[in-house]
């Protein structure tokens, strides 16, 4: 029989009942199609470490682990008692209990000896392989399929590296092909297995089932070694890290090694080595999927879109800093690092060299930093003691995210692309290593930031078409919640017009809070936050949106205190954007205020308030591309009150002051005290946050106020006894009104801010004047500057209502997804 593929299933693709009946379906498909094929197969899922486990827990004199193992037959058990009828279960259970039995044994005698030698677990292990060949052989011929059962012990050969064996190619290829010249059926075969001169039995190591199936491949020239597992094939990076991973057709062998050797875990290098000696096409295809065609791994050009191929990362390692002066323009220093490593067989994931010969930095493994530090040190002793050479320097924490693809090197940016995606996440980078082939870009950054690093780079390289932003929302009142409901109209339009992706992670109010792995229901909000929310906790949830880290997030702010104030630095220190019409923060405390811009400014983080000043109009925006520009503040004056504004165009002879108050209230124009508007405190921190936008340095108590209100209002102990108090008003403002109605004048609120000064005051303007014709709920902003000196620069529109301030937070939000 000629043997044209070769089909490996993994432990996920045995992992089951049903996954072993997916296996004898596939190979009816390929019985009919008339092609021959061998299978390798795994332990079922999840053994070969339970084998690992006993054997440690047996070494260290636990006596439970006879109950472990008679778990694990019975586990085995089961799965012939679903597979087979009853009939055929008496044999196969008898060859699995004389197995059993054998492994009893041995782990009778690590009980005995208390130690665990390499020789007595790769023996331990090996047992996973054989029972599931075993299983999978006979009920592949209870489904009329000739099958053969062959242990890989009987023709793959090894030295004896017990845990990682070098395989002898010479010996195991002719003793592969004078086996497979005697098959009587399809074989089923042991993955992972093989044997040392002496008949001993060895393990291939990680991945070692894949190395079956790749030798047996080279040996016997297949077309084709077929990879079955539980993915549609080498994605583009780790799904369970970054969910919109999606499957490469084609890749080089190149870049499976490389991304392999940076921890993709689909197929592993050593795998590849036969396949690319001799050739041979390499197949990932997923066993649950199976009209997925997978990804094709061979010797050709890579041929998708994408400027790379895939991103990887290995989550935990150390890296040593070497350094000193010494060691400029001096000759063999590497070569006396490596050595003192590679003579105590210290592996070195990554290295990176400053090319002033300065500093040379290696990562390794976590567990071997301490051992390749004594090792470097011991080695520079002399340069140390002279000062030359400084100790070697550990940093610990770190992950490495690597960047692989042979389109890199005919695409212009990569680096570029890649960096800014880092940098714009706020994720700093440790080392740099690349290679003169720019088949791979790896970068060292602190292990927090791992996942984050994978989705920025993700969606840069990968979807940069599509640019997805994570929203954290505090506040779901009526600007919060009119937000989510623009958004929900408009999100399906973003996404197909403009490439916007926007998803809400997190919400919080007054009682509930919630932040979620999966993206929330913006039109179905309330209801998730009632079924999946805790108790509000405003500390706990801006340190869970810190310590969630997502690619691309903002926070929002839609409250009208100060309870996150104090959580602003920490926010924008963790370089997440803030957009708020919370003008409490930016009015508050001038040091504080003073350090958020600082901070904003130095991690590059954006804060933007647009509409903590006239809700959706351009008025900070407009101020700061004056000053942008070179123009020169002279003044300012404004009527910065929607809800002012319609107070003293609605009142009459028919309607009083405070009914007009009131009914602002309800319209949704005050702030919840409506004592906050009328006090002239709301636009004072209005008129506050202009004039420092203008680099003034002012407080609130330094702005001159004049209140409207009566001091019995100011001071009442609710708003009900506030609206008691303001109706006894009444008369005396209407008294005010008729005088400024007999000269032909409007009373207006205006906010000045001149020669460093901020004043609020109650005006009588003549129709001459800008805001005389101001009408209904609309704000009036007056620049006078240099350029601007005879005809001032004037904003004017609604400057109130949920309606146009959540538009105006939804405007900065995408003034956020423009710099991504």
């Amino acid at each position: 029989m000629t043997i044209k593929r070769i089909l490996k299933f993994g432990g996920t693709s045995v992992g089951s009942v049903e996954a072993i009946q997916i296996i004898a379906a596939i190979l009816q498909e390929r019985k009919s199609h008339g092609q021959s094929v061998a299978i390798v197969v795994s332990a079922l899922s999840g053994v070969t470490n339970e084998l690992i486990a006993i054997s440690r827990a047996t070494a260290s004199g636990d006596i439970n682990y006879r109950q472990q193992l008679a778990q694990l037959e019975e586990r085995h058990i089961e799965v012939v008692r679903k597979l087979l009828a009853a009939t055929h279960q008496s044999a196969l259970l008898g060859s699995l209990k004389l197995l059993f039995n054998d492994l009893e044994d041995v782990l009778q005698g690590v009980s005995l000896l208390w130690e665990l030698s390499k020789r007595s677990l790769d023996f331990v292990m090996a047992f996973g392989e054989r029972f599931s060949a075993l299983i999978i052989t006979e009920y592949l011929k209870s489904q009329n399929i000739a099958a053969e059962y062959l242990d890989a012990r009987e023709f793959i050969f090894c030295d004896e590296s017990f845990g990682s064996a070098r395989v002898d190619f010479k010996v195991s290829n002719a003793k592969i092909n004078e086996r497979f010249a005697k098959l009587s059926g399809t074989p089923v075969v042991t993955g992972f297995i093989a044997s040392t001169p002496r008949s001993e039995t060895i393990t291939l190591g990680r991945g070692g089932s894949d190395f079956t199936a790749s030798i047996l491949g080279a040996a016997l020239m297949v077309e084709e070694i077929e990879i079955w597992t539980d993915v549609d094939g080498v994605l583009t990076a780790d799904p369970h890290k970054v969910k919109k991973a999606f499957a490469i057709p084609s890749m080089s062998y190149e870049e499976a090694m490389e991304l392999s050797h940076f921890g993709a875990k689909v197929i592993y290098p050593p795998t590849m080595q036969p396949a690319l000696e001799t050739n041979i096409p390499i197949r990932i295809r997923n066993t649950f999927n199976r009209a997925c065609e997978g990804t094709l791994i061979g010797k050709f050009e890579t041929s998708h879109p994408y400027p790379a191929t895939g991103i990887s990362s290995i989550s935990s390692i150390a890296l040593l800093r070497i350094q000193g002066s010494g060691m400029v323009g001096v000759t063999g220093v590497a070569m006396r690092v490596f050595k003192a490593l590679a003579s105590n067989t210290l592996n070195v994931i990554l290295i990176t060299q400053a090319s002033s010969e300065h500093t040379i930095c290696i990562a390794v493994e976590p567990e071997q930093a301490e051992r390749a530090c004594e090792l470097i040190d011991q080695e520079f002793l002399l340069e140390i003691e002279t000062g030359r050479v400084e100790k070697t320097i550990i940093e610990r924490d770190l992950s490495i995210v690597s960047i692989v693809g042979e389109n890199m090197r005919h695409t212009p940016g990569v680096s570029g692309k890649a960096f800014g995606a880092l940098g714009r996440n706020g994720i700093n980078i440790a080392a740099i290593a690349q290679g003169s082939s720019e088949l791979n870009i790896s970068v060292v950054i602190e292990r927090r930031n791992e996942k984050k690093a994978l989705n920025a780079l993700h969606d840069g390289l990968f979807l940069s078409r599509t640019k997805t932003v994570n929203l954290f929302l505090v506040g779901t009142g009526l600007i919060g919640g009119t937000l989510l409901n623009q958004i929900e109209l408009h999100r399906k339009q973003l996404k197909e017009e403009r490439l916007v992706d926007l998803q809400l992670m997190g919400l919080a109010r007054s009682k509930r809070m919630l932040i979620s792995p999966d993206p929330l229901p913006f039109g179905n909000w309330n209801q998730a936050l009632a079924s999946a929310g805790c108790d509000t906790n405003l500390e706990k949830f801006v340190s869970d949106v810190i310590e969630s880290n997502l690619e691309n997030s903002v926070f929002i702010d839609c409250t009208a205190d100060n309870a996150l104030a104090s959580s602003y630095a920490r926010i924008l220190d963790a370089s997440i954007p803030i957009v708020s019409p919370n003008k409490k923060v930016q009015s508050g405390g001038l040091d504080y205020y003073l350090k958020l811009r600082e901070i904003s400014k130095k991690r590059n983080t954006p804060w933007l308030y647009e509409t903590s000043v006239g809700a959706a109009l351009p008025v900070i925006g407009t101020l700061r591309d004056l000053l942008k520009t070179g123009d020169v503040l002279i003044s300012v004056e404004a009527v910065l009150s929607g809800t002012l504004s319609f107070l003293f165009n609605s009142v009459s002879a028919q309607r009083s002051f405070s009914s007009v108050v009131r009914e602002a209230k309800e319209l949704g124009l005050t702030e919840p005290d409506p004592r906050d508007d009328l006090s002239g405190v709301d636009m004072a921190r209005k008129i506050l946050i202009l004039a420092r936008e203008s680099g003034s340095r002012l407080s609130l108590e330094d702005v001159e106020i004049e209140s409207l209100l009566p001091k019995a209002a100011m001071e009442a102990t609710s708003i009900d006894d506030f609206f008691v108090e303001l109706k006894k008003y009444d008369a005396v403002f209407e008294k005010r009104r008729l005088e400024v109605e007999a000269n032909n004048q409007k009373l207006r609120y205006l906010a000045s801010f001149r020669d460093g000064k901020a004043r609020l005051s109650l005006e009588a303007v003549s129709s001459e004047h800008p805001f005389f014709g101001l009408s209904g709920r609309d704000n009036m902003i007056s620049f006078t500057t240099e350029r601007y000196r005879d005809r001032p620069l004037v904003v004017r529109g609604p400057g109130a209502g949920a309606e146009v301030t959540a538009a105006g937070v939804f405007a900065d939000i995408m003034r956020l997804v423009d710099q991504i």
